[in-house]
């Protein structure tokens, strides 16, 4: 006999992290106590609450209804955020149970069905102990019988798992277990060799593996059986390992022995997917290769196709890897499919989507997905042939047609590296040829509206979350769309610049102690003082050849040169053209182009004179209030020196308007130091400062005097006889030495005494970031503060701007200090994702964020 006080032996019931789990069971069951011991508050949606917040009354059945819309509503928001969702309602009724189902397939999640079957005398005496409730006696064992009507069919309804708990010992005894999804390898983060579609070309896979650095593993007879990296890298396969080519037994044996020795993980594709149904005895149509598997198998012992037909059952139709930045599957998977689980999600991942329609050879048009998506993880994929891979948004399509007499292509991740090898000869004909503009060749869209609009947040690795506001978001998308240059060029908006902290010393506004003491504070010891040029910030993207740009912003050309709103610089063509081509010619002298191994550099400047872009606001407004003063000043000095003449007290008058007379022609003078004549080339001056970018490398992050090195070499490798590249002076000042920071005073001040504009003072080693514990933890700090002299600051507030500096001095830099951060975290990031080979609408995204903060209101004298 059996011990009826001996304790029910726990069962564990197993719940996939996102689902939809369905409580079964009548009044007085006890599923709103289940759910509160097994789930979370925030998991469990409960008809009882949504009864009450429509109605105020929990049990006010007359709300029923829109209860349960409420209850669907919120389920479905929470299934399409990926969140393990609980029903908690009787659902013994196949309709309510059908809708639930029908949200989790919309969702594509798996529905879970827990059954509470408790005896109705036990649900009835518990109903009894409800003050809040006294239902009538026949509504519980109606429950039970629609509740025992419902035990039969669970399964067919569509509930993926069924787990039924009789009576009160089970229910106590009972233990969820979160599982992982079966395509949930987030945990793996590689690296990773992604390999496209071999379809049996087992010896260009050799090929490609040892090329890879994997070191192969024989068995007796010499066929390889494994293969590992001596580095721990993994090797992903997208699918299509059987089919068409003249050894798809070898590549199922090498592939299942990596595969099985944690070397390599796998996703079926459409071929295995029909080749293991063949196998399991199903009805197949035997076309498109599978013949020749079939024919090949059969040559192979019962033991190996025995465990093929295991290898392809037990395949997952895509994975999430490293931490969801990295899908891969057979045809490419759009954004809301990525971690789901349903025959729709798997038949995509299989088959890809169409259009309905055929091309002219008979084969469905694809349906252009990858166009569209616009998802932060990387989607790997093969399925349809393309003469060379490439990155369309942020995926990629590795199947370049090895069988077909191609190549077999794999992707190095995370460094976004394509290694190929080039088929041994045609082995399968292809249906329809492969040319340069199959799917998959081609960039997709640079730029679509819906990546710009409206309110915006924008991650950026050194400064977090940036949130762009919708107001802005409409400004910048005015000047981008009216008066930008090509988007597809525009890989980086430089940021604005803040001032130094406003100075104290007598006759000054901005001095450079404040900036050297404000960066000792911080703990940056070196900090470089850079001589800042009397012209406007340029961007310049120069090519090597004309050719080396398309493949990187899909446009051909010598390159471009911007400003720091992204419109062209000079309005001219052939005059960029011009000089594009001295940069081009210096930096091939200089050895540039190979030392940093690229075919484009990215460059931040200034060109000069400031007229060549500014002319009209010189004319408008700083010539005009010099030609107002010129004009008028001297006759009111004639008229109060004839009045003194007469006797008449003008004396401290006088004085005040001989002082706006000194005032005026220093206003003058300083404006006209930024001006003078061009002619094509002559007169032109660029002093570049940094190289931003080069082909795969964001060199921004690299210190400033390694910048100035390279720049040196630039401007000297310029034509001597009519140069145009201008060098920059730098000073290197320790912020703990006092006789270090005395000769960056002094140099400041021989450079503003000449009539300089002033410096911009840089930490030495470029990205810094300030002491943890003061602000905010480790935080950027400015990536450089602007130090003008007196003299030009006069153009900025005015000619007698001196006799105003105590209210000057209440000027506030907190906003354009922000600013001047959160468009510097922008312009890296836009820096680090043009390196990573990201796609441009990824790189466009926080260039436009720095369009659309320019836009929000700030003293533009600052």
């Amino acid at each position: 006999m059996t011990d009826a006080t001996a304790p029910t032996e726990v069962r564990s019931l197993p719940v996939t992290d996102v689902s939809l789990v369905v409580l079964v069971g009548t009044t007085g069951a006890g599923k709103s106590s289940f759910a509160r011991k097994h789930f979370l508050p925030t998991q469990v949606i409960s008809s009882d609450y949504c009864r009450g917040l429509v109605a105020d009354d929990e049990n006010d059945q007359s709300a029923s209804t829109e209860a349960f819309e409420l209850l669907h509503y919120i389920v479905g928001k929470r299934l399409a955020a990926g969140r393990l969702t609980v029903v908690d309602a009787t659902n013994v009724q196949q309709e309510a149970r059908k809708q639930l189902i029908k949200i989790a397939r919309d969702h594509d999640v798996l529905p879970i069905a827990i059954v509470l079957d408790i005896p109705p005398a036990v649900c009835a005496e518990r109903n009894l102990t409800r003050p809040d409730r006294q239902l009538p006696a026949h509504v519980i064992p109606r429950q039970q019988r629609e509740l025992r009507r419902s035990l039969r069919g669970l399964e067919r309804e569509g509930f993926r798992k069924v787990h039924i708990l009789r009576g009160e010992a089970e229910v106590d005894a009972a233990e969820i277990v979160i599982e992982k999804r079966y395509n949930d390898l987030r945990h793996l983060t590689g690296p990773f060799d992604i390999v496209g579609d071999i379809h049996g070309c087992r010896s260009e896979l050799e090929t490609l593996l040892t090329r890879l650095g994997y070191t192969l593993t024989r068995d007796e007879q010499g066929r390889p059986v494994d293969a590992a990296h001596p580095e721990g890298r993994t090797a992903v396969f997208v699918g299509d390992l059987v089919d068409r080519g003249p050894d798809t037994p070898g590549v199922l044996r090498l592939v299942m022995g990596m595969v099985a020795a944690g070397h390599a993980v796998c996703v079926p594709g459409n071929h295995e997917n029909k080749l293991g149904r063949h196998m399991d005895g199903r009805k197949v149509t035997v076309s498109h290769g599978l013949q020749e598997s079939l024919d090949q198998l059969a040559g192979e012992s019962e033991e190996f196709r025995t465990q093929v037909r295991a290898f392809m059952r037990d395949l997952v139709s895509h994975y999430l890897l490293d931490g969801g930045n990295l899908v891969v599957c057979h045809a490419g998977l759009p954004e809301k499919y990525h971690g789901r689980n349903s025959g729709r999600v798997r038949s995509h991942a299989l088959y890809g989507d169409t259009t309905g329609e055929t091309d002219e050879y008979g084969l469905p048009v694809r349906y252009p997905w990858a166009e569209e998506y616009r998802g932060r993880a990387l989607v790997v994929y093969g399925h349809t042939p393309v003469p060379t891979a490439s990155f369309v948004n942020n995926t990629i399509c590795l199947d370049t047609g090895c069988v077909f007499g191609g190549s077999l292509t794999a992707l190095r991740y995370p460094e976004r590296e394509l290694v190929s090898v080039e088929a041994e000869q045609e082995w399968y004909a292809p249906v329809r040829p492969m040319h340069a503009d199959a799917p998959g060749a081609r960039e997709g869209r640079p730029l679509d509206l819906a990546d710009v609009a409206g309110r915006r947040i924008v991650e950026t690795t050194q400064h977090g979350r940036v949130s762009i506001r919708e107001e802005n978001s409409a400004a910048a998308l005015e000047v981008m769309s009216r008066f930008a240059l090509d988007p597809r060029l525009l890989a980086y908006l430089p940021p604005t610049m803040a001032p130094s902290a406003t100075s104290r010393r007598e006759g000054y506004l901005e001095h450079p102690e404040e900036a050297f003491f404000a960066y000792r504070n911080d703990g940056v010891q070196h900090v470089i003082c850079e001589e800042k040029h009397m012209g406007s910030r340029a961007v310049v993207l120069v090519a090597r050849d004309g050719a080396a740009l398309e493949k990187r912003f899909g446009i051909e050309g010598p390159g471009a040169i911007w400003t720091r709103t992204g419109r062209a610089f000079l309005n001219d063509d052939e005059l960029t053209g011009a000089v594009l081509d001295r940069v081009r010619a210096a930096a091939e002298r200089a050895g540039l182009f190979e030392e940093l191994n690229t075919g484009w550099l990215l460059l931040d400047a200034e060109l000069m004179p400031w007229s060549l872009k500014a002319v009209e606001l010189l004319r408008r407004q700083y010539a005009a209030v010099g030609a107002a003063a010129a004009a008028a000043l001297p006759q009111v000095l004639t008229a109060l020196d004839q009045a003194s003449g007469r006797g008449l007290e003008v004396g401290a008058l006088a004085d005040r308007q001989r002082q706006r007379a000194v005032d005026a022609e220093a206003f003058t003078a300083a404006y006209r130091r930024y001006c003078w004549p061009t002619e094509g080339l002559s007169g032109i001056r660029l002093a570049p400062f940094q190289v931003l970018a080069a082909e795969g490398a964001n060199l921004a992050v690299r210190p400033h005097d390694e910048h100035l090195g390279w720049i040196d070499r630039l401007v000297a490798a310029d034509d001597p006889q009519a140069p145009i590249l201008q060098r920059t002076g730098r000073l290197v000042v320790d912020t703990s030495d006092e006789a270090s920071i005395a000769a960056g005073l002094a140099w400041w001040e021989e450079l503003t005494g000449a009539g300089g504009e002033g410096m911009v003072v840089k930490p030495l080693a470029s990205l810094a970031r300030g002491k943890a514990g003061e602000g905010r933890p480790g935080g950027l700090i400015q990536p450089g503060v602007k130090v003008r002299g007196r003299e030009y600051l006069r153009i900025i507030y005015g000619p007698d701007y001196t006799r105003y500096l105590d209210q000057l001095r209440q000027r506030f830099l907190g906003h354009k200090r922000s600013l001047a951060l959160r468009e510097y975290a922008l312009g890296l990031e836009a820096l680090d994702r043009l390196a990573a080979g990201e796609p441009l609408w990824r790189v466009h995204e926080p260039v436009f964020a720095v369009l659309a903060l320019e836009s929000e209101p700030v003293d533009p004298r600052l």
